[in-house]
């Protein structure tokens, strides 16, 4: 196996885990919202949600090395951002300062970065 195919299927395979933990987890916190309230819970519930089908599918599909990245891009926004909604609900106070619009932007960078591997040739 050469090393560009072991870095796609890695990154195939920590996409598709993180496809079915944001899944899980978004499906918990909708509960949570619904049953216990929280400003910011639910708001985490829905972009988890949101997110665990790009995960899946760039997870399985994703033969563009920048499509990857950009995936990769989504999730670490996505850790950052609802990360800090739900620290200031459960916790009482942020990740760390900026973090929420840290993560935001990530978030943006990330489909951006999806949307522009689209203009590529699909590679490895």
């Amino acid at each position: 196996m050469s090393t560009v195919e072991q870095s796609s299927g890695n990154s195939g395979r920590i996409l598709i885990l993180a496809a079915g933990l944001s899944g899980a987890a978004g499906v918990a916190l909708s509960a949570a919202a619904a049953h216990l309230g929280g400003a910011f819970v639910g708001t985490a519930a829905s972009f988890l949600l949101m997110h665990a089908p790009v995960f899946l599918a760039t997870g399985l599909l994703g033969t563009n090395r920048i499509l990857r990245i950009g995936s990769l891009v989504l999730l670490v926004g996505l850790l950052l951002f609802c990360g800090d909604l739900l620290a200031r609900d459960f916790l009482g106070s942020r990740l760390f300062p900026l973090s929420a619009p840290i993560g935001g932007t990530l978030l943006i960078a990330g489909w951006l970065v999806i949307a522009a591997s689209a203009l590529g040739r699909a590679r490895s």
